[in-house]
């Protein structure tokens, strides 16, 4: 997946004295999206210290926001390697292929006032007995999906359904299943990187139609077959665009225009896009008759690029997690993660009073603390690339490490209590 980078405008004083007061103001909304959707967070109970943690314990303390808190060392992890789980891609594969320092795995998220239990592979199985989940988004989506069965290989190894996948124009299986056939339990993974109806218009300038008003039916179709989706996905947006709503032309973003493309069509801001992308996405859940579980929306983890961007030189060499407070939250992915939430606001009572269940994953700030757990370049042998041109990774995350985190929050959201 490829970061694009937005050309910069000409210096004015206008945009000089705008720029510091829509960071402000980004930053502002993050603190009140926190206090709204507190209660949508993940949450444990404070007496919680391990997994084998005795029930009776746990119903006499108080909860603790899992959302915040500090990154810790720990000698029990990491919960697999790339010898144990043998579905781990070469792009993620950071101890394959050499990655430096492997204190990246070395990490614990504590948050504050509690600690979080441990994975526990053989409840979350139980739980999802007779169960179907689907990871629905881009290669970050992927990342994630590739943690939980790696977590779950740990008890019992899954087995990939085979079928003759729909390829997309990226040259990506469109839909891949893993079965647990002892459990009944079914992963999906559903590429739609834009969430919506896309048609990729110019392969040569990398340009897109998205139609944010319109759900892609390549997931949206099976909506009633599962019974937990997991969306996210935001990176795509940044790619050259021409947005449509009502079949009829409503915008496009900055790197379109950079590219040439659409010159008479009003530019308009990447977030409002990605707000509109989920809520459409939302919405097409929440009008699914047949669909009574939980979504739960990921927000956008951030990169971690520095001393130039993904195309002009720029790394992800640090070898320790961030301190609480040491990186403050960039604008933009406090934009698309205030673009996100406000889309899982604007339609939660819809999706509750159909039955189903709207929940947060916030994991922005989190990893936002964790520049030292991206493939850099050891996604790849020497020489080589992980997509293209694209040689340095600062987006995705190595596995093991610390993307294991949202899976183990996702445990505590969906299968704790059984």
């Amino acid at each position: 997946m490829k970061p694009h980078k937005s050309s910069p405008s000409s210096p004015k004083r206008s945009a000089a004295i705008a720029t510091p007061i829509i960071v402000l103001l980004g930053l502002a909304l993050v603190s009140i999206y926190d206090i709204t959707f507190s209660n949508r967070y993940p949450r444990i109970d404070r007496a919680t210290t391990s997994s084998s943690a005795s029930p009776e314990a746990a119903n006499v303390t108080r909860a603790c926001d899992v959302a915040r808190g500090e990154w810790v060392p720990d000698t029990e992890a990491p919960y697999y390697t790339n010898l144990t789980c043998p579905y781990i891609d070469d792009h993620q594969n950071c101890m394959k292929f050499g990655k430096p320092s492997l204190e990246f795995m070395r990490w614990r998220w504590r948050p504050d006032g509690c600690d979080l239990p441990r994975f526990n592979a053989a409840r979350f199985l139980e739980a999802m007995r007779g169960k179907s989940m689907a990871f629905v988004g881009d290669s970050l989506a992927r990342n994630h999906f590739k943690s939980l069965i790696c977590l779950l290989s740990k008890e019992v190894q899954s087995v990939e359904v085979a079928t003759a996948p729909e390829i997309d124009v990226t040259g990506r299986a469109v839909r891949r299943d893993y079965h647990y056939r002892n459990h009944g339990f079914t992963i999906s993974l559903l590429w739609s990187p834009f969430l919506v109806k896309a048609n990729q218009s110019n392969a040569t300038l990398g340009m897109w139609d998205l139609h944010l008003d319109t759900a892609d039916a390549r997931w949206a179709a099976h909506i009633a077959d599962f019974d937990y989706i997991i969306l996210s996905g935001t990176n795509w947006f940044l790619r050259p665009s021409v947005y449509y709503e009502g079949g009829r032309v409503t915008g496009r973003n900055n790197a379109a225009g950079s590219s040439g493309a659409s010159p008479n069509v009003t530019e308009l801001p990447v977030p409002r896009a990605v707000h509109t992308a989920f809520r459409t996405a939302l919405g097409a859940i929440s009008t699914s008759n047949d669909f009574r579980g939980k979504v739960v929306l990921r927000t956008v983890t951030p990169a971690h690029f520095e001393n130039g961007e993904w195309n002009t030189g720029g790394d992800c060499v640090r070898t320790r997690p961030f301190r609480r407070g040491e990186r403050a939250l960039g604008a933009v992915e406090a934009e698309y993660r205030g673009a996100q939430v406000d889309a899982l606001r604007e339609t939660e009572a819809a999706v509750r009073r159909n039955g189903a269940e709207l929940l947060l994953l916030d994991i922005t700030e989190t990893m936002n603390m964790r520049p030292d757990a991206h493939p850099s370049r050891y996604g790849h042998p020497p020489g080589g690339s992980v997509e293209g041109s694209f040689v340095v990774d600062c987006l995705h995350w190595c596995l093991p490490g610390p993307i294991d985190l949202w899976n183990e929050l996702l445990f505590q959201m969906l299968a704790a209590n059984h």
